[in-house]
């Protein structure tokens, strides 16, 4: 899941708190872009389509194409609208949830 990424922090500076994308921990910054952040975290995908199972990641950026879609407090929601914050627990939505938004 996890691949070396091309995207790079606009601060590594800033506050970074701990989120769990599926089983993996990752420090991600406080606030900053819930999609950016996984990208630069080298995540990838985000889901996979329920017909095809092909992969799917951020396209858009700006809630258009629902291709971020992820599962958080058991809810289909799209990454790229949302902000970081800690204690995240952020998941693959199963191909029959992804309907659900």
């Amino acid at each position: 899941m996890k691949t070396d990424s091309p995207f790079r922090e606009i601060d590594p500076q800033s506050d970074h708190v701990l989120v769990r994308f599926e089983e993996e921990d990752l420090m991600l910054p406080l606030g900053e872009n819930l999609a950016g952040a996984l990208l630069v975290a080298g995540v990838m995908p985000f889901r996979h389509t329920p017909v095809s199972g092909a992969p799917r990641g951020p396209f858009c950026m700006m809630g258009a194409c629902y291709d971020c879609l992820v599962l958080i407090d058991g809810m289909t929601v799209q990454a790229c609208m949302l902000q970081v914050a800690e204690g995240m627990k952020v998941g693959m939505p199963s191909a029959d949830r992804v309907h659900d938004v």
